[in-house]
């Protein structure tokens, strides 16, 4: 899937990865795809949750070799 920002969160424990998507997003246009990376089990939940709550969609998810990605577009 293409995206406009890749978002290199691996390694960060809960809420990092939050905190980090949400900087991320202010820099994009509404519209545009947010591609996350993340290691913390957590982060699938709390992106879920967070996305919906903040008017945005989370197009798709999938796991690779331990590494959670994430495709959010900006609401």
């Amino acid at each position: 899937m293409n995206s406009d920002k890749v978002l290199d969160a691996k390694g960060l424990a809960c809420p990092m990865p939050i905190v980090r998507t949400k900087k991320a997003l202010t820099e994009l246009e509404s519209g545009q795809i947010l591609e996350i990376h993340a290691t913390d089990k957590g982060a699938k939940n709390d992106l879920a949750a967070w996305t919906k709550s903040g008017g945005h969609e989370l197009v798709s998810d999938t796991e690779e070799d331990g590494v959670l990605k994430f495709w959010i577009k900006k609401g």
